[in-house]
């Protein structure tokens, strides 16, 4: 049942990279993140008024809300810089860069759970490594060089921040459920922006520089069904966490198609390929894991 629930957040995280880009062209990247926070909180907010009326909920201590702050900073701060990112750079190019994730979430994973994979799940994650290596060749064909261009470097940034986020969720599902963690680091995330958001309204006039989308609220949507999704599938009693950020990578799949068809962004056949060793990894993963 995992598998299930980290391929259903890999597809909900495909179309949360697309609506993103949708909602930043020509948008303030911190209004649209506040936003996004806001409307988080207010769809688990049902989740996160049941802790609180419940006396035998495990939040009551102190020690517990800073773990969930720890993550709502990971997480907050990955969120910010991939906003920037997408913002900036083509979106098959920034869905590339998020394949990243999953190479540095299988190294944490051995290094810190030592989990270990069949012959299968190798296969997968070599033809992983494949697609990388292939992505960095297209990206350089167009002109977006590693040493040159900062918002690779910033997409990059939050890869790595990403990838401790989906770490540290292995750690959180031991300790609480799924449902509670999405909720309560919602709220926290909520917390940080408005500190962040109240600084910069006094600094610089920022409402010239925002026009609402529906596509706003979708990021909301997609990201809290994506996060859930991987939450329960971390929480399943065998489960690994390489192995679902490895499926996770999938979401690759709806942004690439959405870049082609609708924004037009070139290199097709080159990116193709790229797309079939992905989806061939991902067959891999999945026989491997059943």
């Amino acid at each position: 049942m995992w598998i299930a629930y980290a391929l259903i957040s890999a597809i909900c995280l495909g179309f949360y990279d697309v609506v993103k880009k949708l909602a930043l062209k020509g948008n303030n990247v911190f209004i649209v993140l506040f936003i996004n926070t806001l409307f988080c909180t207010v769809i688990m907010s049902p989740f996160l008024i049941g802790t609180l009326t419940d006396s035998t909920s495990n939040f009551v201590k102190p020690f517990n809300h800073l773990l969930l702050f720890i993550k709502a900073v990971i997480v907050t701060s990955s969120w910010l810089l991939g906003y920037f990112a997408i913002k900036n750079l083509p979106l098959t190019i920034q869905s590339s860069i998020n394949a990243f994730r999953p190479v540095l979430v299988l190294v944490g994973a051995m290094i810190i759970f030592g989990e270990q994979l069949n012959t299968l799940q190798w296969i997968g994650i070599l033809l992983g490594f494949l697609s990388l290596l292939w992505v960095g060749f297209i990206g350089k064909r167009e002109g977006f060089s590693l040493r040159r261009n900062k918002w690779i470097w910033t997409g990059l940034a939050s890869v790595v921040l990403w990838a401790a986020s989906g770490l540290y969720d292995k750690f959180l599902m031991m300790h609480f459920k799924p449902i509670n963690v999405e909720a309560w680091y919602s709220f926290y995330q909520l917390v940080i922006m408005t500190i962040v958001m109240a600084f910069l309204w006094r600094a610089t006039n920022y409402r010239r520089n925002f026009e609402w989308r529906w596509s706003i609220l979708m990021i909301s949507v997609f990201i809290c069904i994506a996060d859930l999704s991987y939450f329960f599938a971390l929480s399943e009693p065998g489960s690994l966490v390489s192995i679902a950020s490895m499926l996770r990578r999938g979401s690759a799949l709806v942004a690439f198609f959405y870049g082609i068809f609708i924004l037009h962004e070139k290199d097709v056949k080159l990116k193709i390929i790229d797309q079939c060793i992905l989806i061939l990894g991902v067959v891999f993963l999945v026989l491997g894991s059943i």
